[in-house]
């Protein structure tokens, strides 16, 4: 404990030491440094008093070259304000003129601002007053401005907008004939009709007891196994198939082809005979869709192997009598040569074109409409949408791409050329009924013709309810009527005629 207390003792004493030491080094630092400032402050004064007599000298001197100059710039500058003097003469009497123009156009600025406020008033006054005589709104009488507007000139505005269509309608003909002669010039395929058949010729009528076998097990046989009816009727030489899927009735055609052949016809033989006749149509199948892509330049490994099979079932497919693969093709080549012509995507063109009716040869199979079977079908096998919408587009009234558009263009064209498809004479009696009766829906109808085996319709009006601006109208809402109600290949013209006659009797 003392030795702590006289370590402190020592402590302080040693911290008073210091601080009195530090003191008085302090003060003799601070006498000194003043006797030193004391001196510079000396030597200063005495220099400053030199310098501040040499700069009077040399200020008199500046002073004096100064005056001279001065004297030498007073004389220019008084030379100059005789010269300015005389242009600030010419310039002012030029502002006194332009002053009083200035005056002049304002005090009109302010009568033309003054009048358009006075008619501005008298228009707001105006349309009050005709607001209040006529009790209408001013979008009412707009409107019936417009109306009475549209009557009085309804023969010069019907002149014009017959003129412009004319016009219009002109060019796009033009253009639309030079890209469909460059894509029907080079699509010069065959107008021979290819149907598949459904039946079998005999080499005798013997062969159809043979055919039909004890109690008839083996046409039964057949049918079972093929699914399609065989009638053996008095018609000699031929056996008729029936059956609603084109593939089935191909396959029991060539078995039982293969059977008359052998001359072998019982239930086993006839198994063997249709399991022969699934394989190679099986082959023939695939081989007619390898063959399609080949002529259409398209390299296999593009599609699936299982699509080119499917597409290969559409050589036994018919639409209108018109063979489905032939079509496809067909609309292919026509697609390809119109979208050169556009700029459209050509590989979408090419395989779109080729593809948009594979629905066609599942639809016996599968429920559904073949527009959106094979849409389904498409994207099953991972096309893109671009191509796969060729299938649901080429039966839209609008479709959403130019490619789709060009697709349904010449799908148009390939069903509408001359011995492309046919029809029975009850369908095309039907068609042409039914035609008719779509447009008889509308009022003022007087008469209805469908000629040219559909593709036109001639309509005639009752003068005295049909107008010629309401002609127009009526024309038009018929077309669209025709494009949402039915279905067929091409266009259909609407002709609406409308005559008036008038007939006295001088007695």
């Amino acid at each position: 404990m003392l030795t702590i207390i006289y370590i402190l003792i020592g402590g302080a004493v040693g911290a008073a030491a210091g601080w009195f030491f530090r003191d008085n080094k302090g003060k003799q630092d601070v006498n000194s440094a003043e006797a030193k400032a004391r001196t510079i402050l000396q030597d200063a004064e005495s220099k400053e008093k030199d310098v501040l007599i040499r700069a009077k000298d040399k200020a008199v001197k500046i002073l004096e070259e100064a005056r001279l100059d001065q004297k030498k710039m007073l004389d220019e500058i008084s030379k100059e304000r005789s010269e300015l003097s005389e242009r600030e003469n010419q310039f002012g009497a030029k502002l006194l003129e332009l002053d009083t123009k200035q005056a002049a156009l304002d005090q009109k600025l302010q009568t033309a601002e003054q009048r358009l406020a006075e008619t501005e008033a008298l228009k707001i006054e105006e349309e009050k007053k005709l607001d209040e005589v006529a009790g209408l709104s001013k979008e009412e009488a707009m409107s019936r401005l417009l109306s009475l507007v549209e009557a009085r000139n309804a023969d010069t505005l019907l002149s014009r907008m017959r003129k412009l269509d004319d016009e219009s309608q002109e060019e796009i003909d033009r253009k639309a004939n030079n890209i469909l002669a460059v894509a029907i010039q080079r699509q010069a395929s065959s107008h021979v009709q290819e149907t598949t058949t459904s039946y079998v010729e005999l080499p005798s009528d013997e062969m159809k007891g043979r055919v039909i076998g004890r109690e008839g097990r083996n046409i039964k046989a057949i049918e079972t196994l093929t699914g399609c009816e065989l009638i053996v009727d008095e018609t000699p030489g031929m056996i008729t198939i029936s059956g609603f899927s084109p593939i089935r009735r191909q396959i029991a055609k060539r078995a039982l082809e293969k059977l008359l052949k052998d001359g072998r016809i019982h239930p086993g033989r006839i198994e063997e005979a249709i399991m022969e006749a699934k394989k190679e149509l099986a082959v023939e199948m695939k081989k007619a869709g390898e063959d399609a892509l080949y002529e259409l330049g398209i390299p296999p490994g593009e599609l699936d192997p299982k699509l080119i099979q499917i597409l290969g079932r559409m050589k036994f497919r018919t639409s209108y009598g018109q063979n489905a693969l032939m079509h496809s093709m067909e609309v292919a080549r026509l697609s390809i040569a119109i979208g050169e012509q556009l700029g459209a995507d050509m590989k979408v063109c090419r395989i779109g074109g080729l593809l948009h009716d594979i629905g066609k040869a599942v639809d016996h199979d599968l429920q559904g409409g073949h527009p959106e079977l094979g849409y389904q079908i498409m994207k099953k096998f991972g096309l893109p949408e671009d191509i796969c919408y060729q299938s649901i587009g080429h039966h839209e009234d609008k479709p959403r791409t130019l490619e789709a558009v060009i697709v349904k263009a010449a799908d148009a064209i390939s069903g509408a050329r001359p011995g492309a498809r046919k029809d029975s004479f009850e369908l095309y009696v039907k068609r042409l009924e039914e035609l008719e009766r779509v447009v008889n829906t509308f009022d003022g109808i007087d008469k209805t013709y469908a000629i040219q085996a559909g593709r036109e319709v001639r309509v005639f009006v009752n003068p005295s309810k049909v107008d010629d601006i309401t002609a127009e109208k009526l024309a038009m809402d018929i077309a669209k009527k025709l494009e949402a109600e039915l279905k067929y290949p091409g266009e259909i013209r609407v002709t609406l005629i409308r005559e008036k006659r008038v007939v006295e009797y001088a007695r």
